[in-house]
């Protein structure tokens, strides 16, 4: 008799992996409405998922508190997965501990610079806060030589910057 539980206990287990899995699987066609190149998943603002019964609970961050992309991010997930027959999902949004770009994946970075956005360096830097520059890699030719124009770019987490050495201007996804 415990032998049949235990293959119970782990049917179900394994049952419930295997549908965690496929629920991040589909977070990863979830775009962001500003920068659609990258998923959810790769921004790093889906937290977790979990599952209690049949109800599907996604556990998200804003990358940064009243940013305007959060409520169609929540709808296009909660629709993705209606679509797949998670009728009731719930999507959670937590403040705390606050988003990162160090939330970001590597394939994410990789997908930024390929769209023409220069990915974050490093964790957060304070030191451009005070007129201190950081020379970015120029998406377009890998330049150094580049030139921040102004704190914000076509979005608040993005910043403006220019390459000295293709003219090209470009967006850097700001560290924080």
């Amino acid at each position: 008799m415990r032998c049949r539980l235990e293959a119970c206990v782990t049917y179900f287990k394994n049952k419930k992996i295997r549908l965690l899995k496929k629920i991040w699987k589909l977070l990863e066609e979830v775009k962001d409405p500003e920068v659609p190149v990258l998923s959810v998943v790769d921004l790093g603002v889906v937290r977790e998922v979990l599952m209690n019964g049949e109800q599907v609970e996604v556990v998200i961050t804003p990358t940064y508190t009243g940013c305007p992309a959060m409520n169609v991010i929540e709808m296009d997930i909660k629709v993705m997965l209606a679509m797949q027959g998670y009728k009731n999902a719930k999507v959670t949004t937590v403040l705390s501990p606050a988003w990162t770009t160090d939330w970001l994946s590597e394939a994410g970075k990789k997908k930024l610079k390929a769209y023409g956005i220069a990915p974050p360096v490093g964790s957060v830097d304070k030191a451009e806060l005070i007129g201190e520059e950081r020379n970015i890699e120029c998406p377009q030719c890998n330049s150094t030589n580049t030139e921040m124009v102004s704190q914000f770019g076509s979005t608040a987490c993005k910043a403006l910057h220019k390459c000295l050495d293709c003219l090209e201007p470009f967006d850097y996804f700001k560290c924080h």
